[in-house]
């Protein structure tokens, strides 16, 4: 490098660092960014679009920042440039292809700043025509042909296809503008090769025209194969074939070849040259033998085909069986037979006849007869028929040997009731179908066949009279066998409906005393067992539930007590229907002796209050009478004796009345006594009321003194009487002597 390019470079990067520098103190805002595509968004294949991006920036000195564009392509980004200019932007696409078409943006970076400007889609429209070249006109049958398919200006992904006669030969894929491929001809002909081509892009596909026609001519191989079988006339099954496959017009100059012998689908044989084979001939049903030669040169095959009829020697044996139905341990008539045969060659006695397998087999005489005695379960037999050396065997025959019916048995479903429908069942052991047949009192009722396992011959029957039946069934599973099972008799006794229900009382009064015996008896029209049930209204649980033969029952009740008190009923039911009997409204009342017991304790109670009133009668008269008694205001004196000199009268103001009676108030109690404060009954406080005050009156009488006794005895001074003062009592302390001396009181005069 020389001085002058250095010094270039140092004042470039000075003035880069320069710009750095000034920029990092610039402060700026990428205010837009614009992406415009000239002349237009829409172009033809081949047009120079230009991509111009324009930013608009805002900075502090007006001066330049370095920026950076960088152009995308479907988010994909295609170029980025950094210039130091405010100017636009500008990406070149020159010579715009098919490929080019997408979605484009502009983004602007500045010292991290970033901005994107809005897409903007470009369309080129139009893909040049591709052109074939090939390199060679004319070749051989399997000879290899290369083509070239060029798409002229184009770019991208490309898919390239080749086409003979408008039927695709070839694909070849690549991001080459061109694509290169070899292929063969087959069959000497005329053709003409074209190619086309596909742009892929992020978003579709876009196919261009046809390409220009080459002509090939093909010239055909003289080589052909060649296909022998011998005998090459009527062919019989067993005769020997000798088929022979070989090419013609080979010469030393043509590359190798390889030969194919096929019957049908089989391929027998192959090699290089002249392929022999030899078989035995075997017809197939309905179709004749099929042989195919073929020979195989550079990818070209030619082939020769030849169907041959073989005449069958005898058809496939068949075996049946006599009779058609055999049961466990029958003998059965086994048939071998072969119905048809070539009689130019064989005889039908030459056909010789086989049973599998073959153990024990009695002889029957004929040929192909055999008689086989049934086996206790399934069974196989096959046959062959051989003649000739040739041996077929027929299908296989199964034998199902027949059970003849057993253990038949007999059932009824449903209950029999009179005049209604019910349900007979008849089921066997034995081999299906199996015809039933249902007998009433030995009276056909009718037929069912039965096809299925496990199942049931099922009948419907009525009665319409009371009374006993005899059922039974009879089976059979052959049409040819006499053998026939029956079950045993079946009786039924038919359920007449349960009707007029009536509900008797024992006794037959409603009225019943406790203690006594009570019942009731259910009876109905109708047959047996019958189940009685016995309620009390109200609930739901059965008293009794009995069930009897009988057409009537019974409920006891003993004794009965007030609590049986209520109405009854009764169900009956026997399996046709159910019955109810009216309800029977029953009073239990008191027994007789508690009436007398209830009478005797009633009178002796209204006894017991008459006395007790009496006595309180009496009670409140004798309170009355002594509270009238103490309100009289007069004292009586007590009569004198007969030897009472005198008799004194006291009067309320004598000295001797007021020595001896204390008057008190409240405070103050009497000298004679002290006593408790009755309580007296209202009626006595209300009687008390309306009497006088009464004060208490002493009575002394004065008694002689008898000299023969000694020393006087203290004076008596009688009894002493009570009465009330204003309804309230006072009590008087008794007499003290030291206090009230004798002495006051007059002295006793003889």
């Amino acid at each position: 490098m020389g001085l002058p390019q250095r010094l270039i470079l140092t004042l470039l990067s000075i003035y880069l660092y320069s710009a750095t520098v000034v920029n990092t103190q610039q402060e700026f805002k990428i205010q837009s960014v614009e992406l415009i595509i000239e002349p237009r968004n829409d172009v033809t294949a081949g047009t120079n679009v230009t991509l111009r991006c324009h930013a608009t920036v805002s900075t502090s000195t007006g001066k330049g920042l370095i920026r950076e564009y960088t152009i995308l392509k479907n988010d994909k980004i295609v170029y980025t440039k950094t210039i130091g200019s405010s100017e636009d932007f500008v990406y070149q696409l020159h010579n715009a292809r098919v490929f080019s078409t997408g979605l484009y943006q502009c983004k602007l970076d500045i010292q991290g700043d970033t901005k994107l400007s809005k897409a903007q889609r470009l369309n080129v429209q139009g893909l040049s025509q591709p052109v074939l070249h090939l390199n060679t006109n004319v070749v051989n049958e399997g000879e290899e042909v290369q083509a070239t398919c060029i798409a002229p200006g184009e770019i991208g992904s490309f898919i390239f296809f080749f086409f003979d006669n408008d039927e695709q030969i070839s694909r070849v894929e690549g991001l080459s503008n061109q694509a290169k491929t070899t292929f063969r001809l087959s069959g000497a002909d005329i053709h003409k090769i074209h190619c086309s081509y596909k742009i892929r892009t992020a978003e579709d596909t876009f196919p261009s025209t046809k390409s220009n026609n080459v002509t090939v001519s093909v010239k055909e191989l003289s080589i052909t194969p060649e296909l022998k079988i011998f005998p090459d006339s009527t062919i019989y099954e067993g005769d020997h074939l000798n088929i022979s496959c070989s090419a013609k017009n080979v010469h030393s100059s043509s590359e190798g070849y390889k030969l194919f012998l096929s019957q049908g689908t089989k391929l027998l044989r192959t090699g290089n040259s002249t392929i022999n084979h030899n078989m035995v001939a075997v017809p197939k049903a309905s179709e004749a033998l099929t042989f195919d030669c073929r020979v195989v040169v550079r990818n070209v095959e030619k082939y020769s085909e030849k169907k041959i009829s073989v005449v069958e020697l005898f058809s496939v044996p068949s075996l049946t069986m006599s009779p058609t139905e055999v049961f466990q341990g029958q003998i059965m008539t086994l048939t071998c037979n072969s119905d048809g045969f070539a009689s130019q060659r064989i005889n039908r006695e030459d056909l010789e006849y086989t049973l599998y397998p073959s153990k024990n087999l009695p002889s029957s005489g004929k040929p192909g007869v055999f008689n086989v005695k049934a086996l206790q379960n399934d069974f196989n037999y096959t046959c062959s028929a051989e003649a000739k050396g040739i041996k077929k065997d027929s299908k296989t025959l199964m034998i199902r040997p027949k059970v003849h019916v057993s253990a038949l048995k007999i059932s009824i479903e449903d209950k029999v009731i009179l005049k209604k429908s019910f349900t007979i069942l008849c089921q066997s052991n034995g081999s299906l179908p199996i015809n039933y047949t249902l007998f009433k009192d030995n009276v056909q009722v009718g037929t069912k066949v039965i096809r299925e396992q496990n199942r049931q011959a099922v009948f419907m029957d009525v009665i319409n009279e009371p009374g006993e039946r005899q059922y039974r069934c009879e089976a059979k599973n052959s049409l040819h066998s006499n053998k026939t099972g029956s079950s045993q008799h079946l009786s039924v006794n038919v359920i007449v409906p349960l009707s007029q229900m009536t509900l008797a009382v024992i006794p037959s009064s409603l009225k019943i005393s406790e203690g006594k015996e009570l019942n009731f008896i259910c009876s109905v029209n109708g047959t047996g067992p019958v189940t009685f049930k016995w309620y009390r209204t109200g609930s739901v649980v059965p008293l009794q539930t009995n069930t009897t033969t009988e057409t009537y029952s019974n409920l006891e009740i003993k004794p009965v007590s007030k609590n049986d008190s209520d109405e009854y009923y009764c169900e009956a039911s026997n399996g046709a229907n159910k019955v109810r009997s009216e309800n029977v409204n029953v009073q239990v009342f008191m027994a007789p002796w508690k009436k007398g017991l209830i009478v005797v304790a009633c009178l002796l109670l209204l006894l017991l209050l008459v006395l007790l009133l009496v006595a309180s009668m009496l009670n409140i008269k004798s309170k009355r009478d002594r509270r009238e008694a103490a309100a009289e205001l007069s004292v009586k004196p007590s009569s004198p004796k007969s030897d009472d000199p005198l008799t004194v009268n006291l009067t309320h103001d004598t000295d001797v009345y007021n020595a001896a009676t204390v008057k008190v108030d409240r405070a103050e109690v009497s000298v004679w006594s002290k006593r408790k404060p009755e309580t007296e009954s209202d009626d006595e406080i209300s009687e008390v009321s309306n009497e006088p005050n009464v004060e208490y009156t002493e009575v002394v009488h004065a008694r002689s003194t008898d000299p023969a006794r000694g020393a006087a005895d203290p004076p008596d001074y009688g009894s002493v009487e009570y009465a009330e003062l204003n309804r309230e009592q006072f009590e008087i302390s008794q007499y003290d002597p030291q206090v009230h001396s004798y002495q006051d009181l007059p002295e006793p005069v003889d």
